[in-house]
């Protein structure tokens, strides 16, 4: 029999332990008979370390019981798992009652091999211009959501989960939307939004509220991406995965760290949350010889709003580009507040042009990138220089970026424009500029497009 001896934080630590396994699953009993859950972080001779996922507040080292399951903390999967609300660990919380599991499935699951992997390159439409258009979502893509404190992220979260389709149709589409942390109105306000738009039809919800233990945040995400793995790669669907907000995950995982007595990295960190970090990320993609596909993504709020802190710097390096909010944006009232100047997608090109979008939109996106980018270097010299100095191309430029960000970038929130809607505007507003400024577009689009 295991014998408790000292609690420090959220760990438990037990000896006189025998067949303890890495990641077993936990029950530990209280004197009045609850049953709290928890897995191994680490075992040393008959010594073995437990994560306790709701707290050790109230244990009693002199009452409590430990009994090791032999297994993994595992969910339970089926097809009754879309229109349904999930905690954070995997248990219903929407008064429906338990699901039937075909399987029941560990939820630590492994990253996809790089060999077995599909390459990416089918335009996914999220209905909004700045991603559609010049930052385009790719199924089987990673693509994070960098914001920052008081930046509308997850208005834009529930927006792409609302809105999100692959062109073309085929296989079934759903949505599994994982909150990490997040206030009690955020997840009303999340679970409304599905609700009145029938988006919870097609989708999972499973939310960690922030006065839930901060422990069963490192477990969210992990049990979001295995039901989406039962649905992409058992149901053939194509499942786009939604995690808001990464930076309460990662908070969490410092806060087990420091429990654990580990030297930190940087900013305290854990020197191994890149690592961490990648064990998530990388369950996202297509596999060979499987129609179906999970897109990520990731949604974090970058303290400071500094692009150099660890967790967007690794996760950048993880992922295959950024989307990123822009608070000057913002202050203008223009939603959403993507900047796409900073922002990229690098698989844009693998899923954009003829037979998958429109023939025009690599050059037109080429276009928008550097006349935008013109128009917001006219805006700071005017600023120095005044409105006297400038050409009168320059004044064009001007008109331009103004009108891009009016017309372009700000739209409704629950406005869902198609690619050609996108395009189509996309070509008003390069009206704006002669005919001979359209440098990277080619000729026979500019007589097709612009004269139209």
């Amino acid at each position: 029999m295991s014998k408790a001896i000292e609690i420090y934080g959220p760990l438990l630590l037990v000896s006189e332990v025998s067949g303890a396994l890495y990641d077993e699953l936990v029950e530990v009993e209280l004197k009045n008979g609850d049953i709290r859950s928890g897995k191994v972080l680490e075992i040393k001779d008959d010594k073995a370390l437990i994560q306790i996922f709701e707290g050790t507040e109230g244990l009693d080292l002199k009452t409590i019981k430990t009994r090791f399951t032999g297994k993994g903390l595992e969910l339970g999967v089926s097809k009754d798992l879309l229109g349904r609300i999930f905690s954070g660990l995997g248990k219903p919380i929407d008064n429906a009652p338990d699901i039937i599991p075909e399987k029941k499935v560990d939820i630590n699951g492994s990253s996809i091999n790089p060999f077995s992997r599909n390459y990416p390159n089918d335009f996914i439409q999220t209905g909004i211009s700045t991603i559609d258009g010049l930052n385009t979502l790719t199924r089987g893509q990673k693509l994070p959501i960098f914001s920052g404190s008081g930046l509308p992220h997850s208005r834009l979260a529930a927006q792409i989960a609302r809105q999100a389709k692959v062109k073309g149709g085929g296989s079934d589409f759903a949505v599994v939307f994982g909150a990490m942390g997040i206030t009690f109105e955020d997840a009303e306000f999340f679970i409304r939004k599905f609700r009145e738009t029938g988006a919870i039809e097609n989708a999972v919800l499973f939310i960690n509220l922030a006065s839930d233990p901060a422990i069963e945040r490192i477990a969210t995400p992990r049990a979001a991406l295995t039901a989406a793995e039962y649905m992409a790669f058992d149901l053939n669907m194509h499942v786009l995965v939604i995690l808001t907000d990464m930076t309460n995950y990662c908070e969490s995982l410092r806060e087990v760290s420091a429990a654990r007595k580990e030297v930190p990295g940087r900013r305290g960190y854990p020197g191994y949350l890149y690592t961490d970090l990648a064990t998530i990320y990388e369950r996202a993609g297509r596999i060979k010889g499987k129609d179906g596909s999970i897109t990520l993504i990731p949604i974090l709020s970058m303290p400071d709003d500094d692009k150099t802190h660890p967790i967007p710097d690794l996760t950048g390096y993880i992922t295959e580009g950024q989307i990123i909010l822009d608070r000057a944006l913002e202050r203008k009232n223009i939603y959403p507040p993507i900047d796409p100047l900073p922002s990229l997608s690098r698989l844009r090109d693998k899923a954009i042009g003829k037979g998958k979008t429109r023939e025009d939109h690599p050059n037109v996106a080429n276009q928008l990138f550097a006349s935008y980018a013109r128009g917001r270097e006219v805006r700071e010299l005017m600023v120095i220089l005044g409105e006297a100095a400038l050409s009168d191309i320059d004044k064009k430029y001007l008109k331009f970026a103004d009108e891009f960000e009016d017309k372009f970038i700000r739209q409704d929130e629950m406005e869902d424009r198609s690619i050609e809607d996108t395009l189509n505007l996309s070509w008003e507003l390069l009206k704006i500029l002669p005919k001979d400024e359209l440098k990277r577009i080619k000729p026979e689009f500019i007589d097709k497009y612009y004269e139209a």
